[in-house]
């Protein structure tokens, strides 16, 4: 199968108009069977749910073209639990593991000369999404629903491409509250950390990094991405919060840490200021960025440097990112079953 004209080392993370995407709707306690349509547009009611109240929620993976030529997603799976998750808590209707994991494969198949070939430094990003759709008002489930999987060939999130260091800066601004729906992939919560963003930016730092909403003290996590650090004497953490969405790179780079690198891991609150000064090296991690690491932390008018002086890449955060980007590109065994090939 011929691939796309594209230059497909100079692509960006944005979106790119392919051929094909997956629709399913959900209506009178049903699903229908869901089908590849051309258009990207969607006409919806002015009423929409989705408008007034973010009755959405979204998912995010990508597919890999592996040496041999097969196209692999990467643990996709979890995708569909956690969006089953955040179906849950926004009283919205699950999609079955059997139609999630369909409409990726399909659109997926459908777009085969969208997927960027192996070496290139690209990949093929699946946006997974649901709404509510439908006339309405009143501040109420929607009474229809629209799952979609759309595809767009991208490069890397943050620039410089590849394994490439980036600055964070903590930001005044709660992302979530306790008990709230940080833990959800939620449309909204995405809307709300805009300024965030932008805010760190203005401070030259490339993303914001919010801490616990109670008390101001304890990592949580960065605008778009889960956080890992090395702490000093070896052992790798995350932090535990009920308000941090549940990251399946941040799961998968805990996993290599311990079973393959040797590390003790730990999940728990992490006191940025009282424990800074024992981090070695401190990461990004997601689907988008993969693993980004962060050479220097503002907070509070310091900036505050980890491997290198913050300029340089720890070798801990380089080992974890070559094995699990070469684990999605099935350029090395997969011992944990975590890539799926879809059959063309």
């Amino acid at each position: 199968m011929e691939k796309k004209d594209l230059n497909w080392s100079e692509l960006s993370f944005s979106y790119i108009d392919t051929d094909y995407r997956f629709s399913a709707v959900f209506e009178d306690g049903e699903w229908s069977e869901g089908e590849l349509i051309t258009s990207s547009q969607m006409s919806i009611h002015e009423g929409s749910p989705v408008l007034h109240y973010a009755q959405t929620c979204f998912e995010g993976l990508k597919a890999q073209t592996a040496p041999n030529g097969d196209i692999l997603l990467f643990r996709p799976d979890l995708n569909c639990k956690r969006m089953a998750s955040t179906t849950a808590r926004l009283m919205m209707p699950s999609v079955p593991e059997a139609l999630f994991l369909r409409g990726i494969e399909e659109t997926v198949r459908a777009n085969a000369a969208w997927v960027p070939p192996h070496g290139s430094g690209a990949s093929l990003y699946i946006r997974p999404f649901l709404i509510g759709v439908g006339e309405n008002l009143g501040l109420r489930p929607a009474p229809r629903y629209e799952f979609r999987v759309f595809v767009s060939p991208v490069g890397p999130y943050y620039k410089g491409g590849g394994l490439s260091l980036i600055d964070l800066a903590v930001i005044d601004l709660d992302r979530a509250a306790p008990k709230g729906t940080g833990a959800y992939k939620a449309g909204a919560n995405y809307a709300g950390g805009l300024m965030a963003t932008q805010m760190a930016k203005d401070l030259g730092a490339s993303e914001a990094l919010y801490l616990d909403p109670a008390q101001h003290r304890y990592l949580e996590e960065a605008g778009s991405a889960n956080i890992v650090v090395l702490m000093k004497d070896g052992t790798v953490v995350t932090p535990k919060s009920e308000s941090i969405l549940p990251s399946v790179t941040r799961r998968s780079v805990m996993t290599i840490a311990e079973d393959e690198l040797g590390h003790t891991t730990e999940e728990r609150p992490i006191d940025f200021l009282a424990e800074v000064d024992q981090i070695e090296e401190f990461a990004a991690c997601g689907t988008a960025a993969v693993i980004s690491p962060v050479g220097k932390i503002r907070m509070n008018d310091t900036w505050y440097a980890f491997h290198g002086n913050g300029e340089a890449i720890g070798p801990v955060t380089q080992a974890l990112y070559d094995r699990l980007t070469s684990i999605q590109k099935g350029e090395t065994d997969d011992p944990y079953g975590w890539t799926r090939p879809v059959e063309m």
